[in-house]
């Protein structure tokens, strides 16, 4: 491969990598799709975005529906704004996993109502509580859900939509598999980027150093840069069933950590 082809393969390799020893791109005319790069655009910010008033909670007959979020220690329990009544919880298998597991949960008047577990993919060497640019983690937090979009249509979602051939990607991933149609659908993980903006926006309030691009996305079958994967139909049903006004967030980590 000439030195020209390999330039164009890393910068749209996109979450999924091309390998483990690949750099992450953290370019002044690129975004960080878990650190790596598509084309982006925005203006510079400093702050993120405060939830908005609670908005009413809708009625529920699950008898089953849990009063606390499950497996969830004081302190992450803690990071979720009173606010929120959708949370996307993502549970790592381990630290050092790549694999996951994901349900969003929908507050109701008989507590947190739990919809279907979806597997999914994170980082290839799992979870940090300081995540950095190349570092191939995902970051362990909680982070509001704010903006979508993909390189497909809008499928119907309350969120704001970009629908952008930014969103193109080719490739391969950790694992030789193709990372073509990765992008078809996003949302944005409100880890160091700008509330308010595209997935694809380039600012990063904490600086460039701590990364950004982290991503909900369609899995490719294989660890990602940093963010989580799901199959294509989960986030579909996803951007359908998110709606900002029940103030979405995702809370994500590896088990023990979760438990903290």
């Amino acid at each position: 491969m000439s030195a020209t082809a390999l330039a164009l393969s890393i910068t749209l390799a996109g979450c999924g990598g091309i390998g483990a020893g690949t750099a992450d791109y953290a370019g002044p005319t690129a975004v960080g799709v878990g650190d790596a790069s598509v084309p982006a655009s925005g203006a510079p910010s400093t702050t993120q975005a405060m939830p908005r008033p609670t908005a009413p909670d809708t009625e529920a007959s699950a008898a089953s529906a849990p009063t606390q979020l499950p497996s969830l220690g004081p302190r992450t329990l803690a990071e979720i704004p009173g606010s929120a009544r959708q949370v996307v919880l993502v549970t790592g298998r381990g630290k050092n996993s790549p694999t996951s597991r994901v349900v969003l949960y929908n507050r109701t008047s008989a507590g947190w109502e739990p919809g279907e577990t979806w597997p999914a993919h994170n980082a290839l060497k799992g979870w940090t509580d300081n995540h950095i640019v190349g570092d191939l983690h995902s970051p362990i937090g909680v982070f509001t859900l704010t903006d979508a979009g993909g390189l497909l249509k809008d499928p119907g979602t309350k969120l704001p939509y970009d629908q952008s051939h930014g969103f193109t990607i080719s490739g391969t991933g950790f694992e030789g598999e193709p990372l073509a149609g990765s992008f078809d659908y996003v949302v944005a993980i409100n880890y160091n980027h700008k509330v308010g903006t595209s997935p694809r926006d380039w600012t990063r309030p904490l600086g460039a150093d701590k990364g950004g691009g982290i991503w909900l996305h369609v899995d490719h079958g294989g660890p990602t840069h940093g963010c989580v994967s799901l199959a294509k139909r989960h986030m579909k049903k996803l951007l359908l069933t998110l709606d900002p006004d029940r103030h979405p967030v995702i809370v994500m980590g590896d088990a023990e950590s979760l438990k903290r």
